[in-house]
């Protein structure tokens, strides 16, 4: 379980697929965007150990490509008050460049490598850190700070540590092993909405059909699943009180509404979720 709640905090999660331009890198996969696609996941697929009860296993991180990086950007106020926006990458899917992966790469590492928040994730230590440090690499980028790590521990933000609480993995808080719940499980218990239209493997299936645009909608809701099961472990260790744990949920349901009138209907969707399930635990644990 985390100790300390930072005054910023970016609660994260990132969306990806198979890389076909590794297929045609390792495995010598035909690749020509948008042609050979499917091709190219099916052999990375394959050779990640496909089997007909298994055709879609886990392929390593390094060998898939990042569509998409949506988080909820917190600043603690003054007064206890809390300031929540949603940040998108890419933001405008319609624009190619701004969907490329080393663009969104680079946002991501020069927003945080530059406000430096407390980085908050679901299984992020095992999957959605290396895959940005790995993507990066890849790419050749700089990390704009991101994985500058101080000396010793208490001299600075260091993303990387196992001894402090600058990037928190909701997964480790819970358990290890067998014993951890995914993100939908433990969410939708805890009466918050987890996975609604889509799944993640449903995502590869999004980006043959050329709908980017429904990935980014699905990462958001993540994103906003991620910090709601934030706040309410931290209510569980203490770091938010319960006038601080009502507050947050408040600023978030007001930020879902604001996103809603702005057109984000996917998010509309995930408030009537929200209002359902809380309605739900109301109804069986009534002090909940």
């Amino acid at each position: 379980m985390f100790k300390y709640v930072h005054p910023t905090i970016f609660s994260f999660d990132v969306e990806w697929i198979p890389d076909p331009k590794a297929a045609q890198m390792l495995y010598g996969v035909a690749y020509d965007p948008p042609h050979n696609t499917h091709d190219a996941f099916r052999k990375i697929w394959a050779e990640s150990g496909a089997t007909p009860e298994n055709p879609r296993p886990w392929v390593k991180t390094a060998l898939c490509r990042i569509v998409s990086i949506c988080g909820i950007f917190r600043e603690a106020g003054a007064a206890g008050g809390v300031s929540l926006k949603l940040v998108s990458m890419p933001a405008d899917t319609s624009d190619p460049a701004k969907c490329a992966e080393p663009r969104i790469l680079e946002m991501f590492l020069k927003a945080v490598g530059g406000s430096k928040p407390q980085l908050v994730g679901f299984n992020s230590v095992n999957a959605d850190v290396p895959i940005i440090v790995q993507r990066a690499i890849i790419h050749g980028l700089d990390s704009h700070g991101f994985a500058k790590r101080p000396e010793k521990p208490w001299e600075g933000i260091d993303y990387f540590s196992n001894a402090g609480d600058f990037h928190v993995d909701l997964a480790h808080g819970l358990a290890r092993g067998v014993n951890t719940p995914r993100l939908h499980e433990i969410a939708t218990l805890s009466g918050i909405p987890g996975k609604i239209d889509a799944a993640g493997d449903q995502v590869w299936d999004l980006y043959l059909r050329g709908h980017v645009d429904q990935i980014v909608d699905y990462n958001e809701c993540d994103a906003f699943t991620t910090h709601l099961l934030w706040a309410r472990m931290a209510h569980f260790a203490g770091l938010l009180d319960k006038k601080a744990y009502e507050t947050e949920q408040r600023a978030v349901r007001e930020l879902l509404e604001e996103c809603a009138s702005q057109g984000k209907d996917h998010l509309r969707t995930y408030l009537h979720k929200w209002d359902e399930l809380q309605e739900m635990m109301r109804g069986q644990y009534p002090n909940s």
